[in-house]
């Protein structure tokens, strides 16, 4: 703290013990029940622009004193000193990284920040901010990974464009939270400023439910509401997220979403019974308890309009509320007799009087925090089970077909701690269908020892009890735990399972994703596309190894004409040097696959070599007939238009699939039953994390491509399109900040993804040159010069070699000075030279002590190498696996046990795996057959499962034939 001059710290303090008092939301009318969606808290804002307000009064009143121009030149000068970068490249841009970091005893080997010193006295991380309010959010500002601070010099701010938007006073308050540009480990120890208070701290709330390290999740609320992509603070955040993956991210994401919403219900619910006049201080404190929907439901259920109200309220509207709390308070004084009134129903018998009491009391037994604690962690330590049974119903009335298909959980019973997340779906699927009745199952044990806790600990009397009242008590517990507590029991441990059972299902649909999006492309092959029909024909498309749409045409195989069209096919084939068929894999494929499989082992198409895949024809269809497809391939019919895409699909899997709705790819598992919002949201966030990680040619991808780089959209990628229409390709990634509507906050996020082709550009560059000439001789001499509304070529208009790599713009300089360092050249990216020299620096210094060197982190200068150092034109996706080509076809009916085959993963599920061995029924493979020890040690893998697309060597174990069942056992993955 001791490096916050004093106004500051008594502001700090102010702030702290005024917000102390009452959540902020309590003061504000009611009117702020529909608030904006966005999460970007306007109270938060408003306090944050108060510090710097404060500790800057004195420069302010120097600045109004100072021309315009004055501060132009004050502000020049601080970026000259600042910034040292050799080259006429991109300045540096500010990275976004002041945010939290592991406390020293929170991880082992924790990853150092640019311009951290060791010697960071932890009072200041620590202690920086205090109390319920202290929030580490209160600064904008993040220190650079690309810009060196000299000794203790306070970083000058830079020039407004570096700023968001509305933001400005955010930037300034670096010289006071940290003047030597350092990260502060730990501001305000986790805490983080939320629009509306809880009482759970979201920070550890979060932790809590993801098992993520605090510090991580709090640097990864802040991330997220600067408005920053998982692609993007996955690849260039590391260290701020301990190295987290993207599924990760995700679902960290995804829960904070979640804790968001629980908070805004429960805001908009206290606003709503405030003005109703319903709020007391037990429900508030009740309601400010709720972390989840469930239990927010269960707390507000009976003051939401259009209830008749509870049991418990009728009771408490005849004035039996005294009555219930003296039983417990003071029951030698209670005598309900007193509160009989014959006239009035609800209190004309003693009877009455005493279910009234009874109900209220079982109300305030089901609502109180301690209760529902004992009795959840009591659940926790005995054997709760979900059961299924065939409903009674359904069994006279259903059919037959989809009563057989929940044949295993006609009888079922499982441990709610122990059931698979695709058993759950399953139940649920069949309580929907009504084939199925569902019940959880809790022990009488529970319910005993829940119900002596309550009468001899939690809710013992102060006083002695007469009998009649000793039995109104326990009466009250019992209807209390029957009535309340069990169902909401129920409730919680089903919306639990089937939330999680949703989440891994989504998860699960996401890595097949990207399993798929990431297969390998077939490069420099001329294709056939063939989707297959019967009555309407196999539809052809020739596709050139540029995607370019050389032929197409209808051939009827199955119509008694299959010889006459082998003729056209072999002609089709010979004629453009095509030697690659590629089938979809939809209706008539088998016998698409045999004919060209009989053709093939006769070598028919001789001189050519022909082979043949199967690819997933999934989504083609729909997207034939889209917008996009007819603006791509105006004069095509549709039904053409589909093989074109199924050639593309083997061509290049990730230019193609981007342009279908993510859902009808289908390789997910009960994708109709979960959350459509949430399934969407994943698996357009995979889209972008695969296309930004693979990176495009901003010069020459497509429209439909570039909306799915980090940072941009739809409105974004047509203004890149017509900029590159109207100016000619891009030279360098500084001129996408020429783009409209391409902000700083954009440019930031999408800048690592976007690739330019050297060679291309320095051509392009080249033909220029004459122009350029030309152009600066009319502009000496006068003629012409004003009406030139183009400026000459300047720095900004240079390639840059960096802008072929994976190293962000806001690394460039530490690029440039590792260059220097190892003496390379940025001209020799990727070739083997530089390989060897950034071998044999980091062999000698190590990369830890060249990343102390260069002022750095260790994994910005990870990245950096990887960048100088792999091959132009280097994908990612040559780690995956290609299309499995074949020659020849089996049958189902050949197979026989213990037959060896090798097959293409086609699915995987939590239960196991789907494999195309190529028999027209995919064989599964269950996950107990699937072992490490089976598993390939060379690939990296995210989890023990296998992906789409993994080639693998198979046994079989079973063949069904009635019911079209293979089972598997994996071998070994080839």
């Amino acid at each position: 703290m001791s490096s916050l001059p004093r106004r500051v710290k008594s502001e700090a303090r102010a702030h702290t013990s005024e917000d102390d008092e009452l959540p902020s939301f309590l003061n504000s009318s009611s009117e702020s029940e529909e608030e904006e969606e966005e999460w970007e808290p306007k109270g938060r804002t408003a306090k944050r622009r108060q510090l710097p307000k404060k500790n800057e009064a004195k420069t302010k009143k120097v600045a109004a004193a100072q021309s315009a121009v004055a501060r132009k030149k004050v502000k020049k000068v601080a970026i000259k000193e600042e910034m040292d970068v050799s080259l006429p490249i991109a300045p540096a841009e500010d990275n976004g990284m002041q945010l939290l970091k592991p406390k020293e005893d929170d991880v082992g080997t924790k990853p150092k920040t640019l311009n951290q010193k060791p010697e960071v006295p932890k009072k200041m991380e620590i202690n920086s901010f205090h109390g319920k309010n202290a929030n580490y959010l209160e600064s904008d500002e993040k220190p650079s990974t690309s810009i060196p601070v000299v000794g203790n010099q306070v970083k000058h701010e830079k020039s407004e464009e570096d700023f968001a938007p509305d933001e400005p006073p955010f930037k300034k308050i670096k010289s006071t939270t940290c003047p030597e540009g350092k990260p502060v480990k730990n501001l305000g120890g986790n805490r983080v400023k939320e629009e509306f208070e809880m009482n759970w701290d979201i920070v550890q709330a979060l932790s809590e439910i993801t098992n993520v390290e605090p510090w991580v999740c709090a640097n990864l609320i802040r991330l997220f509401q600067e408005e920053n992509t998982i692609p993007f603070i996955a690849r260039y955040r590391k260290e701020l997220i301990n190295n987290l993956e993207a599924d990760a991210l995700r679902e960290v994401q995804q829960t904070l979403e979640e804790l968001h919403t629980v908070a805004k219900k429960t805001h908009t619910m206290i606003q709503k019974l405030k003005k109703e006049g319903k709020l007391s201080g037990c429900l508030l404190t009740a309601l400010l308890n709720c972390r989840t929907s469930e239990e927010l439901d269960h707390v507000s259920a009976p003051y939401k309009t259009g209830s008749k109200g509870t049991k418990a309220q009728r009771a408490k509207q005849l004035g039996l509320e005294p009555a219930a709390l003296s039983l417990l308070q003071n029951p030698m004084e209670l005598n309900l007799f007193s509160y009989i009134r014959p006239n009035t129903k609800g209190l004309s018998t003693i009877q009455e009087v005493e279910a009234g009491v009874q109900h209220i009391l079982a109300d305030i037994f089901a609502k109180d925090k301690d209760t529902l604690d004992f009795i959840r962690k009591l659940c926790q330590q005995r054997y709760v089970c979900i059961q299924s049974a065939l409903a009674k119903v359904s069994s006279k009335s259903g059919n037959e077909k989809d009563i057989d298909k929940f044949q295993l959980y006609h009888e079922f019973s499982c441990n709610i701690k122990n059931i698979q997340h695709h058993q759950i779906l399953a139940i649920n699927r069949g309580e929907n269908l009504k084939i199925l009745t569902v019940k959880v199952n809790i022990p009488d044990g529970v319910k005993n020892e829940f119900c002596l806790w309550c009468v001899n600990e939690r809710w013992r009397p102060k006083q002695f009890l007469k009998p009649e009242l000793m039995r109104i008590l326990r009466n009250s517990v019992e209807d209390a735990y029957k009535r309340l507590i069990y169902p909401l029991l129920c409730r919680e441990f089903r919306s639990k399972l089937t939330s999680d059972a949703e989440k891994e299902s989504v998860m699960m649909f996401g890595r097949n994703l990207r399993q798929l999006l990431l297969t390998s492309p077939v490069r420099g092959r001329t294709l056939m596309g063939v989707d297959p029909g019967y009555k309407h024909g196999c539809k052809l498309a020739i596709i050139s190894p540029t995607s370019q749409i050389l032929h197409t045409d209808v051939v009827y195989l199955h119509s008694g004409q299959g010889f006459r069209e082998a003729e056209k096919i072999k002609r089709l084939l010979l004629q453009h040097n095509c030697s690659t068929v590629v089938i979809g894999n939809g209706t008539a494929c088998r016998e698409t696959e045999a004919y060209f499989a009989d053709l093939i082992m006769k070598k028919y198409f001789a001189p050519l070599d022909v082979v043949y895949c199967i690819v997933s024809e999934a989504g083609a269809s729909i997207y034939s007939v889209s917008p996009e497809a007819s603006k791509e391939m105006p004069d095509l019919d549709p039904n053409l238009r589909s093989a074109v895409s199924i050639a593309r699909r083997v061509q290049d899997p990730l230019a193609e699939l981007v342009k279908i709705e993510p859902k009808h790819i289908g390789v997910g598992m009960y994708q109709h039953d979960v959350s459509q919002t949430l399934l969407k949201a994943t698996l357009d966030s995979v889209v972008e994390e695969c296309v930004s990680f693979v990176g495009v040619d901003i010069n020459i991808c497509s429209e439909i491509l570039l909306r799915h780089i980090a940072g941009l959209n739809a409105n974004r990628a047509k203004n890149i399109i017509e900029w590159r229409e109207k100016n000619g390709p891009f030279i360098n990634r500084e001129q996408l900040k020429e783009v409209k509507g391409l902000g700083p906050k954009s440019f930031q996020q999408c800048a690592g993804f976007i690739r330019f082709n050297q060679e291309y550009i320095k051509t392009f560059c080249s033909s220029k040159k004459t122009e350029v000439g030309s152009h600066v001789l009319l502009t000496k001499a006068g003629a012409q010069g004003k009406k030139k509304s183009k400026p000459t070529p300047c720095a900004s208009q240079q390639p840059n070699p960096l802008d072929q790599t994976c190293i962000h713009p806001e690394s460039y300089n530490i690029a440039m000075r590792f260059l220097s360092f190892i003496g390379g050249n940025a001209n020799d990216i990727g070739k083997s030279d530089m390989q060897q020299k950034v071998n044999a620096v980091i062999q000698k210094e190590g990369l830890e002590g060249t990343a102390k060197r260069l002022n750095t982190t260790v994994h910005t200068l990870q990245l950096i190498i990887d960048g100088l150092t792999q091959p132009e034109g280097f994908d990612i996706r040559t780690d995956f696996d290609k299309p499995d080509f074949k020659r020849s076809i089996v049958c189902f009916e050949d197979l026989s046990v213990g037959a060896v085959l090798t097959g293409k993963v086609e699915n995987a599920t939590p239960f196991g795996v789907f494999v195309d061995i190529g028999v027209g029924k995919a064989g599964l493979i269950p996950v107990r057959n699937i072992t490490e020890a089976k598993l390939s040690k060379v690939k990296k893998r995210r989890s023990l499962g296998l992906g789409p697309g993994e080639r693998v060597e198979v046994k079989v174990l079973n063949v069904d034939v009635p019911r079209l069942r293979i089972t598997l056992d994996l071998i070994r993955v080839l």
